[in-house]
C-alpha cells in the first residue's frame, strides 16, 4: 500500500516527536503539518513544490519545551485558526510548564495564555490529547483538553478577549486518565465528545442540543474500563459512524453503532489482536472508495486493514510497517494537491528518530475533496459531509481531533474508485445549516462557504 518518501522532508534529523496536526498556519490557503517536539523545537512543515520545509518561527518552534498534543481551531471567530500546544513535563497530575495557545494577528503571533488576563486560567495539569468543538453552533471553537490525573478543560473565548474554562458549566467536569479525544456528531446534529482513558472507563459526553453535555458511556456500551486506551478514530459503518479504539497491549475495539441504539464491539480477531498501539487513523489512502484503518505501533510493525468482501481484513502495508519505529503520532493530508493522501508518522519516546512520510501506491482512482468553512471563513471542523455516488453513501466529518495526540486535515476526503461522477454532496454544519451540491465535478477540492457568510 504505502511507498516511503521521507527524503522529501528537509532537515529531517532524529528527534523526539509526538503529536501531529494539520492546519493553514501561514494563511495562504494551503495546509501545513505541525509536529510537536519533546525537548526540541516544534516544526511546521510546508510543501514547497519539491518537498517539505520547516517554516516555524521561534514562538511556534518553542524550542526547549515538551510538546505532546496539538490541535487547531478558530476560538475567536476571526476566520483564522489558533494553535493549541499541550506541553507536559510529567506523566500525570500538576505540571510546571504552561500550554501555549497561539493566535496570529496580521503577521504577528502571540501566546494568549501568556497575557496577564489569561495567565491564571492556563492548564496546569499533565495532559495528552486536545480537540476542538463548536458545541453550540456559534462558529467559534473551544479547545477540549484531556488531562491525565486532572480535570478535563474546555477553553473558550469570553468577553474582551479573555480565555475562560467552561468545562464545569457545560458538564465536562471529569477527572480522567485521559489519552485520546474524538469530536463528532455521533448521536445527533450537534457534536458529541468521546474520551478514551487509561485509568478507569472511557467517557462519552452526549451533546444535549444546547451545547451542554451528559455522560453516558456505560449506557452506550463504550466504557471499556479494563483497557488502556490510546488512539481513536471514526470509521464509516452502515449509514452511521463507528468508533475504532486502539488499546495499549490490549484488544483493539471496533464499536459499531447498533440499529436499536448504543454500540457493540464487533472487531474481528485480527483487528482486535493486541499491540503497542499509539495513533489510529481511518482514511481512504488508495482512493478506492473505502476507508482503510492504520494502526501506528511503538517498537513493533504498524498494521493496516482494508474493507474487503464486506469485512475488515489485514492488508499489505508496504513501506509503512516500520518494525523498528517508536511511533508516537501520525496524521494525514493531501499536501501537494494531487488528490492522494500523504501519511506523516512521528517517532520518539524511547529514542530520537526522524519523521517518516508515505504516500499510497497510485492506482488511477478518482476522488473528491470537500472543505466547508465557517461563517467567518475558518475550517468548519466537526461539519458532517455526505456523498452519494450510484447506490453508495460515504460519510466524513472534518476532524476536530483524533488519532492519539493528533488532528487530521480539515477536509472531507472521498475516494471514488473507478466512478466518473458523483450524484450529490451534502454538508451539515455544527449549527444545523445544510447545503447541497448536485453533480459536482470530480478530482477537485471544493471549498464550501457557509450559506450565512
Amino acid at each position: 500500500m504505502f511507498i516511503e518518501c521521507s527524503n522529501l522532508i528537509a532537515g529531517n534529523q532524529p528527534a523526539l516527536n509526538y503529536g501531529v496536526a494539520v492546519a493553514d498556519v501561514d494563511g495562504d490557503g494551503q495546509d501545513e503539518m505541525i509536529v510537536a517536539g519533546y525537548g526540541g523545537p516544534n516544526r511546521v512543515l510546508k510543501w514547497g513544490g519539491a518537498g517539505l520545509v520547516d517554516m516555524a518561527i521561534p514562538l511556534l518552534a518553542d524550542a526547549g519545551h515538551r510538546a505532546i498534543g496539538l490541535a487547531c481551531g478558530d476560538i475567536d471567530g476571526d476566520g483564522r485558526e489558533e494553535i493549541y500546544i499541550l506541553n507536559s513535563d510529567g506523566f500525570s497530575g500538576p505540571k510546571q510548564v504552561s500550554d501555549r495557545l497561539l493566535a496570529c494577528f496580521g503577521d504577528r503571533w502571540i501566546d494568549l495564555f501568556a497575557l496577564p488576563e489569561n495567565f491564571a486560567v492556563a492548564n496546569r495539569f499533565a495532559g495528552r490529547s486536545i480537540a476542538v468543538i463548536d458545541r453550540a453552533g456559534t462558529g467559534r471553537y473551544g479547545f477540549v483538553v484531556a488531562n491525565y490525573g486532572g480535570p478535563m478543560r474546555l477553553f473558550e473565548m469570553g468577553g474582551r478577549g479573555r480565555i475562560i474554562d467552561m468545562a464545569d458549566e457545560v458538564g465536562l467536569d471529569a477527572i480522567t486518565g485521559g489519552r485520546s479525544l474524538l469530536v463528532a456528531p455521533l448521536l445527533g446534529e450537534r457534536p458529541d465528545i468521546f474520551s478514551g482513558n487509561e485509568i478507569g472507563p472511557n467517557l462519552f459526553f452526549r451533546n444535549q442540543g444546547d451545547g451542554t453535555f451528559v455522560e453516558m458511556a456505560e449506557a452506550l456500551g463504550l466504557s471499556d474500563g479494563a483497557q488502556a486506551a490510546r488512539g481513536v478514530a471514526l470509521v464509516q459503518g452502515d449509514g452511521r459512524f463507528d468508533i475504532i479504539q486502539a488499546n495499549w497491549e490490549g484488544p483493539h475495539r471496533l464499536f459499531q453503532q447498533q440499529a436499536g441504539g448504543g454500540f457493540a464491539d464487533m472487531a474481528p480477531l485480527d483487528l482486535a489482536r493486541p499491540s503497542r498501539a499509539r495513533t489510529v487513523i481511518a482514511a481512504d489512502f488508495d482512493n478506492d472508495g473505502y476507508e482503510e484503518i492504520f494502526i501506528n505501533n511503538l517498537g513493533e510493525p504498524n498494521r493496516l486493514f482494508g474493507w474487503r468482501d464486506d469485512r475488515w481484513l489485514s492488508i499489505d502495508i508496504g513501506d509503512a510497517a516500520l518494525p523498528g519505529g517508536f511511533g508516537t503520532g501520525a496524521a494525514v493530508a493531501d499536501l501537494d494537491g494531487d488528490g492522494q493522501l500523504e501519511l506523516l508518522i512521528a517517532h520518539g519516546e524511547q529514542a530520537p528518530q526522524p519523521l517518516s512520510l508515505f504516500i499510497g501506491e497510485p492506482r488511477g482512482h478518482h476522488w473528491l475533496r470537500i472543505r466547508p468553512l465557517t461563517v467567518a471563513g475558518a475550517p468548519a471542523r466537526g461539519a458532517l459531509v455526505r456523498l452519494w455516488s450510484g447506490d453508495r453513501l460515504q460519510m466524513r466529518t472534518l476532524c476536530g481531533g483524533s488519532g492519539y495526540l493528533c488532528q487530521m486535515e480539515p477536509v472531507a476526503h472521498f475516494g471514488l474508485g473507478r466512478d466518473t461522477s458523483v450524484d450529490r454532496v451534502e454538508v451539515r454544519w455544527p449549527d444545523g445549516t445544510v447545503h447541497r451540491i448536485d453533480k459536482p465535478a470530480i478530482c477537485q477540492t471544493l471549498i464550501i462557504p457557509h450559506p450565512g457568510r
